[in-house]
């Protein structure tokens, strides 16, 4: 199994190690210790399952060593030891700074406050779980305790640790958590890249497909334009309803050729057809005399055949795992199957103590998976930490109901606190609850922006996701957005590679960027999404009077433009947005850069639509390769700086792509949008040579567009404007009559109201009579939303 093998790098620098006869601390960087202690005095220098790099740099620290008395002092943290056996009166780390007046003093055994980090399965969860703990903390510290867990040999396997001993990391790196994480990603690994498919949007649906029924469904969703780039088939690809005398259908690798008659066949349409195919595997049972490939894996594995003795499924048996991967899951995929769905249900127990058997399939499915120099990806469930380095995560079968939609938003940003990025949920949920088009619009809109969008839903006849089952009002929502995750793929894309090479995971809770400010950790379901946007999805019901729903949205300092509607708002704020069931609440902060192709190509577009917020100055570096392979590693790509200049005069420069070009259109298209501006003069080069090119402007939603068609990437594009780019304030008349409009209420109120908004009060004495009225608060609300949005611009 030598192949099947992390890349480590576990042994320390001698300099940064502090050792006594039964204790050694690890000094890996000014906030992050490890700590051990071993009554053999004997320890690990092995990688574990969840650390498998300590080759940080050399790190200063100063030592007070004394008969009784260890005192370990970096610029970030005194450690005081008195050298007996780990006990919270022996052993404490003190987090040094301004961080909190008395709680960042930690005690050995103590967990403390932590900011949360994700947790196993949402598996028919109605709402909320509990969390387990992640590296953030407000109070400055948190722990790895790394004592359980396996240690990796130098042929690939794991085993048990030999000595009991206390293996803890110690994270001191009070509130500066992208450092934390970075530092993690270090220790304990980085997340590969996805490929690009995975971006795209996923059908998937646990229901007793025939070849014939899935073919019909792709080339409905072709007719009616809906981009997917990843076909699910669930279980039922393999014989389910088997003898009683093997157990249960549930485990299963056999195609069952009544639905699918020719499986190669019916896999190379898919690809065709655009689409990457993964199948559901439940593997618990292991390999039974009615398997197909049973005959090879029980001569493999000395089974005896006579007595139709199993295949026991065991993560614990190396040659176990050779003839799976060779029998059953080779051949599949040299047929066309991708990626493999690990479904694993079945506990957290196998032969090795300590070892889950989570982990193992989902560390030998993905090493096995990137063996022919493809760049490896497996679907399953999260095993603990270091599941980071394993994407992508299912995060299992939720119950249908606004409780849990309520609570996924959070759940999928708060992961990032132990570096888990890649969730994918069950977008519109998995089971029971009932039919609700509101709620299943709204869970759509989220998993647009979310890390995978995945729509599924369990084996009823009345559970589907399918946009055409759905009133006309919710159908064009969901197209629409659906469409759009595919155009986003460019702006995805390059944040795949953002959390690769700089260890930003995609979606961040708001405290990452603004760990000093209180109200950053009050907007639970409000995320970063990326480099440019700030996203709050609606996870409630329309007010039934207002016709619209809200989400609570804490704006930092600075300004803001709403991505769908044009609104622009002032930073340094709490305010209820109200959005109709088209849109959710999608901000591009001053300076914002958002490349999106409309063509909703999976491969690298020949077209860019660039949305540009003015402002100050920003820079985008959008980043491309082959997509599939792992040449990412050594820098097989090519990058290309879009640069918004501010200063006396407004600049946008698209410069010339860099790397390897072969990877990318020789020739594109650029639609660069420049949103909530006034018309401006504006002249168009490439190179040195000044051109035309088409530029329009729209009142509606205030957005100059300029259009520069065929360009070679090797040129320099600059648009320049005669002046600074101003904003335009918002039309507060307009979109306040819109809303009492569509406002279920009395027409005299609607004057009423109106009149107030039209007069030629303060905005503040507008508010105030707003307030008096004692009018419902969310049209009170839905008002001064507007009425606010751009008081301080």
């Amino acid at each position: 199994m030598k192949k099947n093998q992390l890349n480590t790098r576990p042994n320390a620098r001698e300099e940064n190690i502090v050792q006594g006869e039964k204790y050694r601390f690890t000094v890996l960087t000014p906030q992050l210790i490890r700590m051990e202690y071993s009554e053999t005095g004997v320890f690990e220098n092995r990688a574990s399952q969840i650390v498998i790099n300590r080759d940080f740099e050399q790190c200063d620290y100063r030592i007070i060593d004394q008969d009784d008395n260890l005192v370990i002092i970096t610029s970030n943290l005194r450690v005081m030891y008195n050298k007996q056996e780990f006990s919270a009166y022996g052993l404490s780390v003190q987090v040094l700074g301004n961080i909190s007046i008395y709680n960042s003093l930690w005690h050995y055994g103590e967990i403390g406050d932590n900011l949360g980090g994700t947790a196993r399965t949402l598996d028919q969860v109605d709402g909320s779980v509990n969390l387990e703990p992640g590296l953030l903390s407000k109070n400055g510290f948190s722990i790895l305790n790394d004592s359980e867990s396996l240690l990796l040999t130098e042929d690939g396997w794991v085993m048990p640790r030999k000595n009991q001993q206390k293996d803890i990391y110690f994270f001191g790196y009070g509130r500066s958590y992208k450092a934390c994480l970075k530092d993690f990603y270090y220790l304990c690994g980085k997340t590969p890249m996805l490929p690009r498919f995975a971006l795209g949007n996923w059908w998937s649906r646990y229901y007793r497909y025939s070849e014939e029924d899935y073919k019909r469904l792709i080339l409905r969703f072709a007719e009616e334009k809906i981009p997917f780039s990843v076909a699910v088939i669930d279980m039922d690809w393999h014989l389910v309803d088997i003898d009683e005398k093997y157990g249960s259908g549930w485990t299963g690798f056999t195609w069952n050729r009544n639905l699918f008659p020719n499986p190669k066949e019916f896999l190379q349409w898919l690809h065709e057809n655009n689409l990457k195919v993964t199948l559901n595997i439940h593997p618990a049972e292991g390999i039974r005399p009615y398997e197909e490939m049973y005959p090879d894996m029980a001569n493999a594995l000395n089974v005896d055949t006579e007595n139709e003795e199993p295949v026991a499924m065991d993560v614990t048996n190396k040659a176990f795992l050779e003839a799976f991967f060779n029998f059953v899951n080779h051949p599949n995929e040299e047929d066309g199957v991708d990626f493999w769905w690990i479904d694993w249900q079945q506990g957290i127990y196998s032969k090795i103590k300590g070892l889950d058997p989570l982990w193992m399939l989902n560390h030998y499915y993905f090493l096995d998976s990137g063996r022919d120099g493809k760049r490896p990806m497996i679907f399953s469930r999260y095993a603990g930490p270091g599941s980071h380095r394993y994407p992508l995560g299912f995060s299992g079968d939720t119950i249908t109901t606004w409780e849990s939609l309520e609570f996924q938003p959070y759940f999928t940003s708060t992961a990032s606190n132990i570096g888990y990025g890649w969730w994918s949920h069950d977008i519109g949920g998995h089971m029971m609850g009932m039919k609700d088009d509101e709620l299943a619009v709204r869970w759509l809109q989220f998993g647009v922006f979310s890390p995978i969008m995945r729509f599924h839903s369990s084996n009823s006849e009345f559970n589907r996701k399918e946009p055409w089952k759905y009133s006309l009002e919710i159908r064009e929502v969901m197209n629409r957005f659906l469409r759009l995750r595919h155009e986003m793929i460019p702006y995805l894309y390059t944040m795949n590679y953002r959390n690769y090479a700089y260890d930003e995971p995609l979606i961040q809770p708001m405290y990452y960027s603004y760990p000093k400010v209180e109200s950053a950790y009050e907007v639970k379901n409000q995320y970063m999404f990326g480099s440019e946007c700030i996203v709050a999805p609606i996870t409630s019901r329309t007010n039934r009077e207002l016709k619209m729903a809200s989400a609570n949205v804490w704006f930092p300092d600075g300004k803001y433009v709403d991505y769908f509607t044009g609104l622009v708002y002032s930073g340094n704020r709490h305010l209820k947005c109200y959005r109709d069931i088209n849109s959710i609440p999608v901000f591009l902060k001053e300076g914002g850069i958002f490349p999106v192709s409309e063509n909703m190509e999976i491969e690298n577009p020949k077209e860019l639509t660039i949305t540009v917020f003015p402002g100050c100055s920003n820079q985008f570096e959008l980043y491309e390769d082959d997509n599939t392979t792992i040449g990412y590693k050594t820098g097989e790509s090519v990058k290309t700086l879009l640069e918004l200049i501010e200063n006396e005069f407004t600049e946008f420069v698209i410069h010339k792509s860099q790397g390897d070009l072969k990877l990318i259109p020789k020739i594109r298209t650029y639609k660069i949008r420049f949103l909530a501006t006034s018309p401006t003069e504006t002249e168009v080069w490439i190179n040195q040579n000044k051109v035309v090119a088409e530029t329009t402007y729209n009142k509606e939603d205030a957005s100059l567009n300029v259009i520069i068609r065929d360009v070679m990437v090797i040129n320099d594009i600059r648009i320049k404007f005669k002046e600074k780019l101003k904003l335009v304030e918002t039309n507060v008349e307009k979109r306040i009559f819109s809303i009492l409009d569509h406002a279920q209420i009395s027409f005299l109120q609607k004057e009423q109201l109106f009149q107030i908004v039209k007069s030629e009060k303060s905005c503040s004495t507008k508010v105030a009579e707003l307030l008096y009225l004692g009018i419902d608060s969310n049209l009170q609300n839905s008002i001064i939303e507007v009425l606010t949005s751009t008081e301080k611009l």
